[in-house]
């Protein structure tokens, strides 16, 4: 099993996407000091295979998606937070606080684009500031989470609530549902 050698997040800025590393030192100290960065194996930053090879429990991961949705002319992009053992309810929650009549997932390369990380390693922390952040109430109670770095080569490791605490961000109860068995 491959070994994660984490280290403070200021420390990690070398590894991480530049929007990243951009907005890591601008949050308050006492954000900055509870989140960690660790290089990882890029083949996998995919969640279950993260998860499965570094011994992180699928519970402690988050994944961050990008939605989108239209409403007249205007294009609403946000981006979600759920823990990896849920999944996103974009058809009913996100499109009422999108305000739009349908949203579903940004297209990857448009995400890729816009949030200038790599897909498959996006996270709340370096995206457009006029972008709202929703973060699914369960994540908060997570003690040690997982996050992309906005490379698919590095990892953020956070408690669920710092995510809370970051700008832009709106905690939404059942944001996400439990995944259909």
């Amino acid at each position: 099993m491959p070994t994660l050698e984490r280290v403070p997040a200021l420390v990690a800025t070398g590894f991480l996407a530049i929007p990243v590393a951009e907005a890591l030192v601008a949050l308050p100290s006492e954000l900055l000091t509870r989140i960690e960065g660790a290089p990882i194996d890029p083949d996998l930053a995919d969640t279950a295979a993260f998860s499965d090879a570094y011994g992180f429990p699928l519970e402690g991961g988050a994944n961050c998606i990008v939605v989108v949705g239209k409403r007249g002319d205007e294009v609403r992009y946000a981006a979600c937070v759920v823990l990896a053992s849920t999944r996103l309810d974009v058809n009913r929650v996100v499109k009422q606080l999108l305000d739009v009549r349908k949203a579903s997932f940004a297209p990857m390369d448009e995400a890729v684009e816009l949030t200038g990380m790599e897909y498959g390693g996006i996270t709340p922390i370096g995206l457009p500031a006029s972008w709202p952040v929703y973060v699914d109430e369960r994540v908060l109670s997570a003690p040690d989470v997982v996050i992309g770095a906005g490379r698919r080569g590095a990892k953020l490791f956070l408690p669920g609530a710092v995510l809370g605490a970051l700008p832009n961000v709106t905690v939404v109860g059942g944001l996400a549902t439990e995944p259909v068995s």
